[in-house]
């Protein structure tokens, strides 16, 4: 999906946002930024993290817009979560992903601010942008529990919905060797499932059981699947010491010319 493929609601919806936080710039200017966020969002490297998961973080935020405090905010930070994205490192992705948070969170500073967007507006969209890097809102804080909820979504996806995610999760990463991404998403896997809980806002409860059916099966699969690499990877190395020691064992006890 390019931007030309983009659904025709999006860039008048960002209008409607901007406005709604008080952006003052013309509407010419905020329809090239919003063809800019989608010139992002539809980088051909991405093939989950793209213009379609951009779409469905804003239609659970339409689901639960109703426990934000400011919708239009929520809606802002959504379009920005992702806007900066690189696969290709690898020491973001075993910490969270390819997303920047910090450097989306910039952009939005810089971008809302060259719009009119009051600047406590425009500080508030960074705050939950950064908010994603952790994924763990304040139970008070509504804004941040819708974002974090929306974004986290796809969890709950049914079945065949969810082995479309992973697929596209791994399409992303194909560049990373399989033992690397599977131990890096099984850090990821862990951590989801030790928290309490992986959905704050009330009407979000009902995606905590399935959410947690398809990261528990994803991890059996993942764990069984690692248990074989490191026994390939150590019976590798036994017989590479083998060779080592066979090595040094014709050296010292051959004769001299």
């Amino acid at each position: 999906m390019g931007v030309h493929d983009a659904p025709a609601w999006l860039v008048p919806a960002f209008t409607r946002n901007v406005v709604g936080a008080g952006g003052t710039a013309p509407a010419e200017e905020i329809r090239r930024t919003a063809e800019d966020l989608l010139e992002r969002w539809t980088r051909p490297e991405r093939h989950f993290h793209n213009l379609k998961h951009l779409v469905e973080v804003l239609a659970r935020v339409d689901e639960l817009d109703e426990e934000a405090h400011h919708p239009d905010l929520v809606r802002l930070a959504a379009w920005y979560h992702g806007a900066v994205f690189d696969s290709a490192e690898r020491k973001a992705y075993a910490n969270r992903g390819g997303e920047d948070e910090a450097a989306s969170a910039a952009l939005a500073r810089e971008q809302l601010t060259a719009l009119g967007v009051p600047e406590p507006q425009t500080q508030q969209v960074a705050r939950l942008v950064s908010a994603l890097v952790r994924h763990s809102p304040d139970p008070s804080d509504g804004d941040c529990a819708v974002l974090c909820d929306a974004d986290l979504a796809m969890l709950a996806a049914e079945p065949q919905r969810y082995k479309a995610y992973l697929n596209d999760v791994r399409a992303e990463y194909a560049h990373l060797p399989v033992a690397d991404y599977v131990r890096a998403r099984v850090r990821i896997l862990r951590k989801l499932l030790a928290r309490p809980s992986l959905f704050t806002s009330p009407l979000a409860q009902s995606w905590e059981e399935p959410a947690r059916q398809n990261v528990a099966a994803e991890l059996q699969r993942l764990e069984k699947e690692l248990t074989k690499i490191e026994a390939e990877e150590a019976a590798e190395a036994t017989a590479a010491e083998a060779q080592d020691d066979a090595q040094a064992t014709g050296t010292t006890s051959g004769t001299p010319a």
